[in-house]
């Protein structure tokens, strides 16, 4: 694994007072699973050093939850079936959460998006299923995340099939969220998960090379196996998510 130093660091995992306050002001919904758990133990890691926020954390897809401010947030889909959980976030948001919420998203995990995926179908389904819920819910921002990484290896032990694995499954990733970037980049609607997992805290990136090319891979300080999110990296996740929804 390589590792370059990127002079903006994505990697902070502290988070105002008035951050916490504007996103205690709006109504959220986040569609997940495993590493989707992971950033919302993070959000409550936070909220601890902030005992004074009234962050309303529940877990439930109840659109009466949502009359009022409220992060909101479940389960969705199956894991290693990514269109499962597009189907499933739009099924949710036709049962009563579209419109209500001001914010929506629902993030990929790292399992979902491996070297056998054809990440072009899985991209073209995406694409059509979140244009179809901005046509019909203008009031909701939708926002888009790219998909978490895994861990890769040093290249020096790349011979071994498992490491190949993993380093191929990323290249799969990163083509996947370069997708992502180059549709949604400009919008002000990305919040880039892979870019803050493969983000050092001081600004170093995590990558292999695959033939002749550099590729984002997740920081190993940042999980405990291949792709959840430790305490460490769900803190800083859940910081730069916390920043991000602030703005909106």
């Amino acid at each position: 694994m390589r590792e370059s130093r990127n002079p903006s660091s994505h990697s902070d995992e502290t988070v105002t007072l008035a951050v916490l306050q504007k996103v205690a002001e709006k109504r959220i919904y986040f569609g997940h699973q495993s590493v989707g758990l992971n950033i919302i133990d993070g959000i409550h890691d936070i909220l601890k050093d902030h005992q004074g926020v009234e962050l309303k954390m529940v877990k439930t897809t109840d659109p009466a939850v949502l009359n009022s401010p409220v992060f909101a947030h479940s389960m969705i889909g199956e894991n290693e079936d990514p269109v499962s959980k597009i189907n499933d976030f739009v099924r949710s948001m036709d049962s009563g959460l579209g419109g209500k919420a001001e914010i929506a998203f629902f993030k990929f995990c790292y399992v979902d998006i491996t070297r056998s995926t054809d990440v072009e179908k899985i991209f073209s389904a995406y694409k059509s299923a979140l244009q179809r819920l901005k046509e019909k819910y203008p009031h909701t921002k939708f926002v888009h995340l790219t998909a978490p990484l895994s861990l890769s290896l040093p290249s020096l032990k790349g011979w071994i099939k498992g490491v190949l694995g993993r380093e191929d499954n990323n290249i799969k990733k990163n083509a996947f969220n370069a997708m992502l970037r180059r549709e949604y980049g400009g919008s002000g609607l990305l919040f880039d998960v892979a870019a803050i997992e493969s983000t050092h805290p001081d600004g170093r990136k995590a990558s292999f090379t695959s033939s002749g090319t550099t590729y984002d891979s997740l920081v190993p300080n940042y999980t405990n196996d291949d792709g959840h999110l430790n305490e460490t990296g769900r803190k800083i996740m859940a910081a730069q998510l916390l920043k991000f929804l602030s703005t909106l």
